[in-house]
This record gives C-alpha cells, sequence and structure tokens, in this order.
C-alpha cells in the first residue's frame, strides 16, 4: 500500500508530509485545547512538536492536510503496515476551527477509501480519555478491539483500539 498518497476530494487535500511544513503545521498544532484530550498533552509546546512532527517525517505515512486554498488544517498517518490484512490510522490532529464539522470525516473517507483498496481492515489507536475522537470514530462505524495487543508506543492503560473492515466500511459509506 503506497502510504504517502495524494488524496484529493471534497474541498481536501491530502499530501505526503515534508520536512518544510514544519512551521506551517506547528502554527496549526499550537493551542493547548487541541491537546487536552490527548495522552501527550504538550503537542502544543515546540520541543514536543519537534519530536512528533519529527517522528511523522520519518515514518514514511504522514499526510499533511489543506483546504482547497491550500491552508495548514492538520496531519493524519498510515502505520503499521500488515501486508494485506490491516494498517493503521492515527496521530491525527485538525485545528479546532475544523472541530465539530465535516472535516475529520472527509479526511478519513478519503484515507480509508484509499487503504481499502489494499487492505482489509483499518485499526485506530485513541486515547482513552479523548472523547471527542471516540465519537467520531464511532459515526464511522469502527469496533472497539476487546482485548487491544500490547504497543509500546500506547500503553494499554492510556488508549483503545478500534478496527474497521473493509466490508462495513463499504456497507456504510457511498462508493468513492
Amino acid at each position: 500500500m503506497d502510504r504517502q498518497p495524494t488524496l484529493l476530494g471534497d474541498g481536501l487535500s491530502l499530501r505526503p508530509l515534508q520536512v518544510g511544513d514544519h512551521a506551517a503545521l506547528f502554527d496549526a498544532a499550537a493551542d493547548p485545547l487541541l491537546w487536552a484530550q490527548h495522552p501527550a498533552q504538550d503537542r502544543w509546546l515546540p520541543g514536543p512538536f519537534k519530536a512528533f512532527f519529527d517522528a511523522a517525517v520519518a515514518s514514511g505515512g504522514a499526510l499533511l492536510i489543506q483546504n482547497g486554498e491550500g491552508d495548514v488544517l492538520g496531519t493524519s498517518r498510515y502505520y503499521d503496515d500488515r501486508g494485506e490484512d490491516s494498517v493503521a490510522i492515527g496521530y491525527t490532529f485538525l485545528r479546532r476551527s475544523h472541530w465539530g464539522g465535516a472535516t475529520n470525516r472527509r479526511v478519513k473517507a478519503l484515507m480509508l477509501n484509499h487503504a481499502f483498496k489494499s487492505v482489509k481492515e483499518v485499526r485506530f489507536h485513541v486515547g482513552r480519555e479523548n472523547y471527542r475522537s471516540q465519537r467520531a470514530l464511532a459515526k464511522l462505524g469502527v469496533e472497539l478491539v476487546a482485548a487491544p495487543e500490547a504497543d509500546l508506543r500506547f500503553p494499554q492503560e492510556t488508549y483503545f483500539t478500534f478496527r474497521l473492515s473493509r466490508e462495513r466500511w463499504l456497507e456504510r459509506s457511498p462508493s468513492p
């Protein structure tokens, strides 16, 4: 699966994250309220954000989210490829000006439609106290994984694992 495609649609552009995107993405991230429900609540600060950004660029799966005018809205990422079986989508954040509307759903739809051309299942890791993200995922039809596998990046006491099958997504969404 191509983890850094350029995805266009519905007034959005998702493209591979590049080193030169640091300042624009930090501008989108430099809001303490963005991270209030997240396990890493200090990502709005320059040091923690730089670590997040550098890891995103190094991952080979991070995408920059822009609107039709080219304004940076946030980022998301594909990670943990398991061949045709699954991939994870996460590390997503959007400017607060795009909370509560259709932007997150449109971003996820673009990413899910791309992923499901290659994989059978998409997984999501979400902070246990990140209720906003949990509600957004519920709208997509995800299922909670009862006993998530151990992942040292996300201690089990801090996150939930959700999954969405290709079949369930195709049942719930219009044709791509």
